[in-house]
């Protein structure tokens, strides 16, 4: 199941209390303070990775924490500081906090602090002077509080796929890239985004097929509607099975126009696909309708090639 919204809670280490003790011992019945200092407790980060599935990990674990720092002890010694946690999340996830602020993570390996560990309380030890030579004195580690986060994954692709359903996108991605996304002869065949990197290294997103409403809600795509904000080009599949291109192609610029205006502006390429089942004369009736700047079928590399050329340049 591919997951692309997770609400978890986060905790960073509480820090561990300070320690208040005098030594003493045979020699010296009244020795001074050696409390030691608390420890600090963990950090909760995001790391950024190459795996569109990766918030699967948050399906039934829904809260994180990281470790406590731990209590100072005698003769000056220090608490550990609390282990660290570390949560991968997909490149392209946008992470929302409790507190109203967000942030983008936006490539391999970026880290992101999302919650701070508290600091340790200090020990007596730090607080003997000259005037207070055996201070009882100590604090308490600072404790965290726990944060309700929001992961919305929006897909970084240069190029989206978008159509109604068994407009052949999928189909389109296989032979373009190197993806292996399922395909079959009928409608919602894709269930989830694919991905595919073009030999011109750019990232093609094949996003489930819209139907008439899915700017509402209704069908599969509107889900996947967000994948395709990010992209700087949209190849618009409009299948040669169509009893009728010009409502299917409106169907569609429809859907995306309610979902976006920022969406529905940008540059777009239409691409008759399955162009074998189709005669040279059909296709130009067709073409004279719509602005179809290719016929492409995946059966003729020569298309497939101007295709590929085609979002190159764009």
């Amino acid at each position: 199941m591919f997951i692309d919204e997770s609400h978890i809670t986060i905790k960073a280490g509480n820090g561990g209390d300070g320690m208040a003790h005098l030594y003493h011992d045979g020699q010296r019945p009244k020795g001074g303070p050696d409390g030691g200092k608390g420890g600090s407790g963990g950090n909760v980060y995001f790391k950024g990775i190459n795996d569109i599935g990766r918030l699967t990990q948050f399906r039934f674990k829904r809260k994180f924490e990281a470790d406590n720092g731990q209590n100072g002890g005698v003769n000056q010694r220090s608490g550990h500081d609390g282990r660290d946690l570390t949560l991968e999340i997909p490149v392209g996830s946008l992470i929302h906090f409790d507190n109203g602020s967000q942030e983008e993570m936006l490539s391999e390996n970026q880290i992101i602090l999302a919650a701070k560990g508290g600091k340790g309380g200090w020990g007596n030890y730090h607080y003997r002077s000259a005037t207070d030579q055996t201070p009882t004195r100590f604090d308490h580690g600072y404790q965290t509080k726990e944060k309700s986060i929001f992961i919305e994954l929006k897909l970084i692709a240069d190029i989206g796929l978008v159509g109604l359903p068994n407009a052949g996108k999928s189909s389109l991605l296989n032979e373009l890239s190197s993806a292996h996304a399922k395909v079959a002869n009928y409608a919602f065949t894709t269930l989830e985004p694919n991905l595919g990197v073009l030999r011109s290294g750019k990232i093609m997103a094949d996003i489930p097929g819209l139907i008439e409403g899915a700017g509402e809600g209704k069908g599969l795509g509107h889900k996947f509607l967000k994948h395709v904000e990010r992209t700087s080009l949209l190849v618009h599949c409009l299948s040669s099975e169509s009893q009728n291109p010009v409502a299917d192609y409106k169907i569609v610029r429809n859907e995306i126009a309610n979902y976006s205006s920022v969406l529905s502006e940008k540059k777009e390429i239409l691409i008759l696909t399955k162009s074998d089942l189709l005669s040279p004369e059909d296709i130009k009736k067709i073409s004279k309708k719509l602005p179809i700047k290719l016929a492409v079928s995946i059966l003729d590399d020569a298309s497939l090639k101007k295709l590929n050329d085609l979002i190159s340049l764009g």
